[in-house]
């Protein structure tokens, strides 16, 4: 299994106890998942009535739902057939049909989906905010809006957790919710969607806190704490590689110089403090700068070293140039 589909699986045994916190996430999955579908009465003295259809690709979404339709509402529905045969060009699904008058009127109007009238609202529309002032039912809703349309790749790869949302409204509302509990997310359109997206791997950590998956939660951490310190290790050694790198260079180019000088100018013309630099560097061309100080008489520090090789590489350029003007 994935380890988007483990945190599913998580949240799915997750359910809140209070009430509200039950609606709000049924309401997310209805937001996400739902469907009316219209129903002709054969009586014409009835008026046509509305059921409701909830279908997922994810199993677990519809045995949450499921759940919470029975703890919430004791309504006693099935779920149909589990996975649906695939369809060319499509996925497999399953789902759950509300048909009866009562239990619909009963789920819409919790979720306020459905006012007292009667009259239905856009199920793709931002949720009422009074299903959500709650902080806890802020969670329950983020919750069950993962498992509806949310997925996260494998950490051990990549961070990367996305809400896919039909509407730029659907998008914004999940962005000023988790704004609320200090995550930053983006938004970014893919072809006819709005995909509310986290990529720092803080802000998925503090995603998996407020949706109570605790457990992937820590999962996660033990990844994180292991991906950092490989990353830790593999910048330490590409910076001692960089610096062996870089004393090398420097070290062949200060050897060329003063083999240059010794051939065309004379080791023995040089000042006495820069003769016995050169003849120290040719005798240890490999030693860092503190080691060569220490073969001086008398020993002299890093940076007087460095100024030493310096005025030997200056005097060994001017040379140069003396020479390609004649």
């Amino acid at each position: 299994m994935s380890f988007s589909g483990t945190v599913k699986e998580e949240l799915l045994r997750h359910v809140p106890a209070a009430r509200h916190c039950q609606i709000a996430e049924l309401a997310a999955i209805l937001h996400f998942c739902g469907h009316y579908v219209s129903v002709q009465n054969a009586e014409k003295n009835e008026k046509n009535t509305v059921n409701v259809y909830i279908q997922a690709e994810n199993e677990t979404v519809i045995r949450k739902c499921f759940t919470l339709l029975k703890k919430t509402f004791n309504i006693n529905t099935s779920i149909n057939g589990g996975y649906s045969k695939k369809k060319k060009g499509k996925s497999a699904s399953c789902s759950i049909l509300l048909e009866d008058p009562e239990e619909v009127r009963q789920v819409l109007q919790a979720t306020k989906f459905m006012d007292k009238e009667g009259r239905l609202c856009d199920l793709r529309e931002p949720v009422s905010a009074l299903l959500i002032k709650n902080a806890c039912c802020q969670r329950a809703f983020l919750r069950g809006a993962f498992l509806a349309a949310g997925s996260m790749s494998d950490p051990e790869k990549s961070y990367h957790l996305e809400i896919v949302c039909t509407n730029l409204a659907q998008a914004e509302q999940i962005c000023s919710i988790l704004h609320s509990f200090q995550v930053e997310a983006r938004i970014v359109q893919r072809k006819k969607y709005r995909i509310v997206y986290m990529k720092d791997g803080t802000g998925i950590s503090d995603f998996l806190n407020i949706v109570e998956a605790h457990v992937s939660l820590m999962t996660f951490e033990n990844y994180r704490i292991v991906k950092e310190m490989r990353n830790s290790v593999n910048r330490r050694v590409n910076c001692e590689t960089a610096n062996i790198s870089k004393t090398v260079s420097a070290s062949t180019r200060q050897v060329e110089d003063i083999l240059y000088l010794k051939q065309k100018y004379g080791l023995a013309n040089l000042p006495d403090n820069l003769r016995e630099m050169a003849e120290v560097r040719l005798a240890n061309p490999d030693a860092p700068l503190r080691e060569l100080g220490e073969y001086l008489d008398p020993p002299v520090g890093k940076s007087g070293v460095n100024h030493r090789l310096r005025k030997l590489s200056e005097l060994a350029d001017r040379l140069r140039e003396v020479r390609k003007e004649q």
